[in-house]
């Protein structure tokens, strides 16, 4: 999570998240904000639950910003080998 969220939801490092069912970013970020309620509307939208202009999803060094949200994750995140990454883009000039 950037910096300014884990913040918000008061964590430092990583989450662990128990993921039931298919493992895809629809699923993660369902589970990420029923156990930190406070980050809902902060990554997804929360009418269209489409993703945040500002906020990218990576794994295993691909950008999977602009997957379809129920896209299986790399089974090397599912298993925890590898982390999803949610990260605040940077912009300016």
């Amino acid at each position: 999570l950037p910096q300014h969220l884990r913040t918000l939801a008061r964590v430092e490092g990583e989450v662990t998240l128990a993921i039931e069912g298919a493992v895809t970013q629809r699923s993660v970020l369902d589970a990420l904000e029923a156990r930190y309620p406070v980050l809902c509307g902060t990554l997804r939208d929360h009418v269209t639950q489409t993703r945040r202009p500002f906020i990218r999803f990576f794994a295993c060094e691909e950008d999977l910003s602009h997957e379809l949200p129920d896209t299986p994750l790399p089974d090397a995140v599912a298993s925890g080998a590898e982390p999803f990454l949610v990260v605040g883009a940077i912009a300016g000039g």
